[in-house]
Parts: C-alpha cells; structure tokens; sequence
C-alpha cells in the first residue's frame, strides 16, 4: 500500500457569476486507522484490535499514543515498548493499522476506555457516569494559579493557531489543536479531519517526548469545546482549554468538577469564560 498523505489531488468545477472552470483543488485525506494493542505477560502476549477512527494520515504514532493516555490504557512514556505500522504478510493496509506494544506490567483492560467502549446498563450513560469515568483516568493535580495569561494573550491565541495550521490553508478542511504557553508561545500544533483525533495528536507528541503532565501549558482548538475534549485535557494534566466555538455543557462541567480553566467564542479579540476565571490576568484583581 501506497503511504497516503494529508492531501488529495481533486478536479473540480469551480463555478461564479461570470466563469466556470475546471481545475485541480486539494482536499483534505480521510482513511480509517486501526489502533491495535499487543499485551500480556512474556510467555501469554495477546492482540487486540481497539479503535478504528476516520483520520488525517500523518502523525499517526503520536495519534495512537495520545488516545492511549487520554483513554486511560497507559500512564507514562515508559509503558510503551513502541508503536509500529502493521508488519502482517500480505496486508494491504499496512499504513492504516498501527501497533502498540505494551510492557509486559502494564494492566491493560479494554473496558478502561471511557470514549468508545463503554458498558452500560438498560438506563444508559448518563453525565454522572461520564463524569466519573474522567476522575478514574485523571491522575495528576491541577496548579492552582498557572497557566496565568491576560485577556490580550488570550485573544491572540486562536488567530496563532490558525497560522500554524499547515495544511488547512490547502484544503480548508481541517481542525487543529496547539499547545500554548501563558505568553501565547506555541510550542506544537496538529491537524485533523477529526478535532479528537487532533488533540490526541498534539498530546502524543507531547506524551512521546516525555513531557506529561502538560501543568503549564493551554490548549486551543479550532471547532467548539465538547465533553471529549476537556476529557483529554484533564487526562494530559492541561488546566487551560481555549475554543474558537461554543462550549457543552458537559465541558463546563469538567472544567468545574477539576479547577480547569475554559475559555469559548475566542475570535476576533473577544472570549468568554465558563470556568476558572482565577487563571485569567484581570479578572479578579
């Protein structure tokens, strides 16, 4: 199998009110990638098949590395043996399954993953029960008083990540996650068809280079705050989100139940703050 690329060459008729024409435009790739597990003890190794998610080919170890942390399945860097494509005889897909070799004393249960695995009861998941699921895979404090960015810092951090979206200028398709620092610094972003699969992006990078928890750091994404999202920040240990879109309700609620800090509607110099507002410079001075 040929490796696909972020992009993909498309002929298409572009239409106004004076001209027609057919030229070749670039979209944004989408392929499935399977995340597979290998664990168990030396003499009992077993693989198991664990997500497929639809994703932007590329950083495709620090996807599946960020969405092991952020689904509880490992802890720190040194749980990971490696992460490999798919070395299977005569499987044509090689660039789209990726393993995951776990240390023989890593714990791992299936039904630890909160986002896509979960056991219910006739009466479904409800929000308490989401809830609880993110305070079992939390495991580091929240700083009380950092990341501590003013409002002029913080209204300069979605027009930041929008510059450092590489392929978005491209095709137009495409959310992005970054990591900030209190002055408004980046220090990584990535890009996805898949906003999740973005922050697992920029969290396994992080996570692969050893530097979870992420106390210092804010974290901006592109689209709106969902439950999953601040699911993952509380996860990385980030105590600050930032959103270009809405907030649900779901991730207020995180940001309240941990001391996070969550920042919606952040565009053209204006934000609101749905929780945490201590870490914002100004507020409560």
């Amino acid at each position: 199998m040929k490796r696909p690329g972020p992009t993909t060459a498309a002929k298409v008729w572009k239409v106004t009110e004076d001209r027609t024409r057919e030229e070749t435009d670039q979209l944004a790739s989408e392929e499935p990638m399977e995340i597979r597990v290998e664990s168990g003890a030396k003499s009992h190794r077993e693989t198991t098949s664990l997500s497929v998610t639809m994703r932007t080919p590329g950083n495709d170890f620090e996807l599946a590395a960020g969405f092991l942390l952020t689904e509880g399945i490992v802890a720190r860097k040194k749980d990971l043996v490696r992460i490999e494509y798919c070395t299977d005889a005569g499987v044509d897909q090689e660039y789209n399954i990726v393993s995951a070799i776990l240390r023989p004393d890593v714990d791992f249960r299936a039904d630890r993953l909160s986002r896509h695995f979960y056991m219910t009861s006739s009466c479904g998941v409800c929000g308490k029960t989401a809830l609880e699921a993110v305070r079992v895979a939390v495991r580091h404090a929240f700083p009380e008083d950092r990341p501590h960015p003013d409002a002029k810092t913080i209204s300069a951090i979605p027009e930041r990540l929008r510059a450092g979206q590489e392929w978005f200028s491209e095709t137009g398709g495409l959310h992005a996650a970054g990591l900030f620092d209190d002055t408004g610094q980046v220090s990584s972003v990535r890009e996805d068809v898949g906003r999740h699969n973005a922050v697992d992006k920029v969290v396994g990078e992080a996570f692969l280079n050893d530097r979870i928890p992420l106390s210092d750091a804010i974290l901006a994404v592109s689209g709106r705050s969902s439950f999953e999202i601040l699911q993952k920040a509380a996860v990385a240990g980030i105590p600050f989100v930032i959103a270009v879109g809405a907030p649900s309700s779901l991730a207020v609620a995180i940001a309240e139940k941990f001391g996070m800090t969550l920042i919606g509607f952040a565009r053209r110099g204006r934000f609101n703050v749905y929780a945490g507002d201590r870490r914002v410079v100004g507020l409560n001075s």
